[in-house]
């Protein structure tokens, strides 16, 4: 889900698919906020000081050397980071979209403006809306695309340390990431909880899903409170795996692949600052995104995205769909056959499944149906 009358800055929202933005304000938020600004500095001072490499790490600042590099065996933590442009080929539109976006087609809802949708306080007091919207999106309506399932193939080889999402669709753990696979940065429709802090009740995802598509507004088992999947509203903060993962991975890796992102929502966007300044890092998307601000490139410092000037030495931006720089890149790798082969068996074998759970489910109609209309034989009455 993303775009919509433009939020305040510390509020306003990425293009993210069906994930509302976060507003992180606990002591997590606070230190990445301190931290950001310490990259800052260290940044100014090893540019002033002359400290730092800027050598070229890739033989091309093209796809071709991306490839070129992960074949040379140089790279084996891979961190990836997506956002909505991943799963707009599954028919899941993005929030800011003119005519197509979410925010443009939540009239019906007669919200007080579009991002009351996914505000905390407006949801507990009518979550109506929130519900009416998640039958329509629902995780398990619609398939992963070649992109999920390219990071899956980076997994298999042993590649890929972790993909930080801005998703809330669930459709990389479909394709095969799991738990420690992924940082959900915005949540997940995987799991519920109940809102209330004297409960907090956890609920999986066949749960919630019976409920939304009955049409019931989920409640506790236990108290009866409101049960809210596990995604971050407005006035809620990232989850704190986010903040201590960041820290562990990002240092270390050594291939950064952004797709489908426009790397405007903090603290997510300023991610891509925090690998070592040795490490190549690619952006696969629409348009270039998380570029430098250009007076802080002129004086060679900041961790933004450099793809164009003459100091630009590792950054490349392959503008196209995600779906097809994941198949450009495959195919340089040698890796298209077995891609296109991965997508075709694991859609044939969802496909199996919706069909087997939709027979069950029109069988169980089917009984319920006849065994209501069958009348009952009239008592005989005793001679």
């Amino acid at each position: 889900m993303s775009d919509a009358s433009e939020l305040p800055d510390s509020q306003e929202e990425e293009e993210v698919s069906l994930e509302p933005e976060d507003q992180s304000d606990d002591s997590s938020g606070e230190e990445a906020a301190g931290d950001t600004e310490m990259d800052f500095l260290r940044n100014l001072f090893s540019s002033t000081l002359g400290l730092g490499t800027t050598e070229k790490v890739l033989d091309d600042l093209t796809l071709e050397g991306v490839a070129q590099y992960i074949k040379s065996g140089k790279c084996k933590n891979i961190l990836c980071m997506v956002g909505a442009g991943i799963s707009t080929s599954a028919g899941i539109p993005d929030f800011r979209s003119p005519g197509t976006g979410l925010y443009a087609n939540l009239q019906k809802y007669n919200l007080p403006h579009p991002e009351a949708i996914f505000q905390i306080d407006y949801f507990k007091k009518h979550p109506e809306p929130f519900f009416a919207l998640a039958k329509e999106l629902y995780p398990g309506q619609f398939k992963p695309t070649i992109c999920h399932y390219f990071m899956k193939m980076l997994k298999d080889k042993g590649l890929l340390k972790r993909c930080y999402t801005q998703n809330i669709d669930t459709l990389e753990r479909v394709a095969g990431l799991e738990g420690d696979d992924l940082i959900e940065a915005h949540g997940t429709f995987y799991t519920s909880h109940c809102v209330s802090f004297c409960c907090r009740q956890e609920y999986n995802l066949d749960w919630m899903k019976e409920k939304i598509f009955s049409d019931d507004i989920p409640r506790c088992d236990k108290c009866s409170s409101l049960v809210k999947p596990d995604i971050v509203f407005f006035g809620e903060s990232l989850p704190v795996r986010f903040f201590t993962s960041m820290k562990m991975d990002f240092p270390r890796c050594d291939l950064l692949i952004v797709m489908g992102t426009s790397l405007q929502v903090q603290p997510f966007a300023g991610l891509v600052g925090r690998v070592s300044k040795s490490c190549p890092r690619l952006l696969i998307n629409m348009e270039k995104a998380g570029q430098a601000d250009p007076l802080f490139g002129l004086l060679g410092f900041g961790g933004g995205m450099d793809f164009d000037s003459d100091k630009a030495y590792r950054d490349v931006a392959h503008i196209s769909t995600c779906d097809e720089g994941c198949l450009a890149l495959a195919d340089l790798l040698g890796w298209k056959v077995e891609l296109e082969e991965m997508v075709k068996q694991d859609h044939a074998k969802i496909d199996s499944q919706d069909q087997k759970e939709k027979a069950s489910e029109d069988s169980k109609a089917a009984a319920k149906t006849s065994s209501a209309s069958v009348a009952p034989e009239p008592e005989k009455k005793e001679e």
